[in-house]
């Protein structure tokens, strides 16, 4: 294929129009229009539906510019940065990330990342859903305990283990009475929540009292005294450690990491290591208590 009549492509496609890029890029309208005639020609496809006044990507056209376009950015600002004589991160850098973590800990991060590297623009979305990153333009993306997905690759740099916690006032149930539960999602008729305690193993039966949507609304309405709750250790420690809420012990089988995965076929761009990189230096240890540390600061 012609990288140089694809980067016109992209080029075009990018500016919605032929006029528009030529104006943008400096250069003749009949030359961006020529390479384009003879992409479709070599591919043998048509890649824009042209009218009188409009110009429209066909089903193609779309899919060959949402595939092709990070690509062709990340091979030029790696030749930027070979030109330069390093490799600066820079350019726009795109992650996904989870509600609970961007809420905590994203922020702060985001911040720190873009003080440090003036030249990187910086853009979070944050969703709890599963993502297409190559048809979504995303660089990176950070997600709980994800399904494996050959087309993707990363690290962990984060776990977090589940515990029960309830305010002091709460009594503890005795034998087999059900305790008031909240809930994260959709309430159940009852659950029965297996935990591990200096005692040795528990079975609590749970009556769901309250559901709510997020971990943050949990703990603040645990803290109100409505029930109890299985929440990350990381966002209920600083309240264990105070004596604002305690722990009735912690849930078995619920570990959970934090992975930062990016695409296998794509090429590793400085601005995505220089991100990982941080990452590792915020969380060393990759432990709960770190992450509550670094959040309490």
């Amino acid at each position: 294929m012609d990288l140089l009549g694809l980067a016109d492509f992209n080029l075009v496609a990018r500016h919605g129009g032929f006029g528009k890029a030529a104006r943008a890029a400096g250069r003749p309208k009949a030359t961006l229009s020529r390479r384009v005639a003879e992409l479709e020609a070599n591919l043998d496809l048509r890649l824009f539906e042209r009218g009188a006044r409009m110009l429209k990507l066909t089903e193609e056209g779309r899919a060959l510019f949402e595939r092709t376009g990070a690509l062709l950015t990340e091979l030029d600002e790696t030749a930027k940065a070979i030109a330069v004589g390093g490799h600066s991160p820079r350019g726009r850098l795109r992650i996904s990330a989870p509600l609970l973590f961007s809420q905590t800990a994203l922020g702060k991060l985001a911040a720190g990342f873009v003080l440090k590297y003036p030249d990187v623009q910086l853009e979070i979305t944050t969703e709890d859903r599963a993502v297409d990153m190559i048809e979504e333009a995303y660089d990176l993306v950070i997600r709980v305990n994800p399904q494996p997905d050959d087309s993707l690759v990363g690290r962990v740099f984060l776990h977090d283990r589940l515990v029960v916690v309830a305010s002091p006032s709460l009594p503890r149930p005795a034998g087999s009475d059900a305790v008031p539960a909240v809930t994260r999602g959709p309430m159940a008729q009852a659950e029965s929540w297996e935990v591990s305690t200096s005692a040795g193993k528990l079975c609590l039966a749970a009556k769901p009292v309250l559901g709510l949507s997020s971990f943050i609304m949990v703990r603040d309405a645990v803290r109100a005294g409505v029930g109890a709750a299985r929440l990350p250790l990381s966002l209920a420690n600083f309240d264990l450690a105070s004596g604002r809420l305690v722990s009735w012990g912690e849930v078995e089988g619920f570990e959970t990491a934090l992975w930062a995965l990016y695409p296998t076929r794509r090429l590793l761009s400085a601005r995505v290591s220089a991100f990982l990189d941080y990452l590792k230096a915020a969380f060393p240890q990759g432990t709960p208590e770190e992450l509550a540390a670094y959040v309490e600061q």
